[in-house]
């Protein structure tokens, strides 16, 4: 299919039933203040610039921006569009930094994922795998609904935990997998064991106090991202405190709080996808179905490349496990200094190479 004939929905929205309903009077937030600071965030991007819903086979749609650069003279043989997917609580607009450099030489698609920014909100399984499935398969019907037969597919954070799921059940359509500080790779390290003198030896590590731990069971019965929707009013406020890096990092496009209005915006609405990522995580945010056992399915034959930020909270030595375990082969990994888990935005010209080599690399 064309990306022409995509399906598409009007600007009308409609808020999924739900017991979260009556929560938007209080808080200052609608679909529409998303659509609004999303916009000025968008305004940033000089090439040409198609956004749209796209309707899947469930009728759910994921809202989804297509850049291509009409400056540049077709090349006989069409270049492999590279496909980014967001972190948890992100939405497309954080690529803000990096879809103009990325879509000079070839086609360049985002989308938000299913139950984040302005996508269909859905109830998600509250089983682990089923929970990634839907996730997978909503990834894959977004694909035969735009007409990719192949792609360059790029995934952060939680984006790059389904990216990988997704390259593993239809490698033929993944040129090169790019992971950009992947979250769910290793195991809980809760435990360890060790050989000793042909025992086993279990280490533990030491034990959070009490008053930790009864913190950690309160806030395990409500979804992550609640506490944003229980501040009600005083909620952009709470962002913009917690989250000032993002100001910080987008400070040169935008001199007030665009940034963490559109994060605020994006994560207030009725809770969806980060459904799907407690149904997924164990405590702290540990995948129950660590990605680590699983990436030997990958064909050995698929490039993969993994960026890590140097100071990053996601430890990059699942990076090295992953070269270990595919055996090198067809496998790199770079460090991107100076950068935290959002390198993209911390490092654009340096990520924004690294990913157009990458690119370059596949034609």
């Amino acid at each position: 299919m064309d990306p022409g004939s995509a399906p598409m929905q009007n600007d009308c929205e409609t808020e999924e039933n739900s017991v979260w309903n009556w929560w938007p009077s209080w808080r200052p937030t609608s679909v529409s203040l998303l659509k609004t600071t999303e916009s000025k965030i968008l305004a940033c991007i000089k090439n040409d610039l198609w956004a749209r819903f796209v309707t899947l086979p469930n009728q759910d749609q994921l809202w989804t921006l297509t850049l291509t650069n009409k400056m540049v003279h077709k090349p006989a043989a069409p270049k492999t569009p590279l496909v980014m997917v967001h972190g948890f609580g992100g939405g497309v607009g954080m690529w803000i930094r990096n879809l103009d450099a990325l879509s000079r030489s070839r086609p360049v698609y985002a989308f938000d994922l299913l139950g984040f920014g302005r996508s269909s909100r859905p109830p998600f399984p509250s089983d682990a795998a089923k929970a990634e499935e839907q996730f997978v398969a909503s990834i894959e019907q977004w694909r035969q609904s735009v007409g990719l037969e192949s792609m360059i597919l790029l995934g952060h954070s939680l984006g790059g935990y389904l990216a990988t799921s997704y390259a593993i059940q239809y490698p033929s359509r993944v040129s090169h997998l790019i992971l950009v500080d992947p979250w769910g790779f290793p195991e809980k390290p809760n435990t360890q064991t060790e050989a000793n003198g042909g025992q086993v030896t279990e280490m533990r590590r030491s034990s959070p106090p009490r008053w930790v731990k009864a913190i950690l069971a309160v806030v395990s019965l409500f979804n992550p991202l609640a506490v944003i929707r229980a501040a009600g009013p005083w909620g952009p406020g709470l962002v913009n405190k917690f989250r000032s890096d993002f100001k910080r990092k987008f400070e040169d496009l935008f001199d007030d709080d665009t940034m963490t209005q559109y994060i605020y915006h994006c994560n207030a609405q009725t809770p969806s996808g980060e459904v799907g990522l407690r149904a997924m995580s164990e405590s702290l945010g540990w995948a129950k179905r660590p990605m680590l056992h699983r990436v030997d399915l990958l064909p050995p034959s698929m490039p993969l490349t993994m960026l890590f930020g140097e100071s990053s909270w996601v430890d990059s030595s699942s990076g090295d496990i992953v070269v270990k375990i595919r055996n090198q082969a067809n496998t790199k990994m770079l460090l991107i200094n100076e950068a935290s888990h959002h390198l993209y935005a911390d490092q654009p010209e340096e990520f924004n190479t690294a990913v157009e080599n990458i690119c370059n690399s596949v034609n």
